[in-house]
């Protein structure tokens, strides 16, 4: 199916260099960015996992048992 999307000329610079870059077509970037709106915003991309932070009086070495770690990270 054919049709008509009017995209302001900085966002389609910038989709133009993006597909550049990744060796890929505009055409493409359009069709990839839609099928992942239809799937829900799904995305393939890591995020950014936040991690306890475990002091230690010597870094780098750090001895935890299990009770130890129920006791520094919450769990349900």
């Amino acid at each position: 199916m054919r049709t008509t999307v009017d995209i302001p000329d900085m966002l389609y610079r910038q989709l133009k260099t993006r597909g550049a870059t990744e060796g890929r077509s505009v055409k493409e970037l359009i069709l990839r960015g839609v099928q992942g709106q239809l799937r829900g915003g799904e995305s393939k991309r890591s995020r950014r996992v936040k991690l306890p932070i475990v002091r230690s009086k010597k870094p780098g070495l750090v001895n935890l048992d299990n009770a130890s770690i129920y006791k520094i990270i919450p769990f349900p």
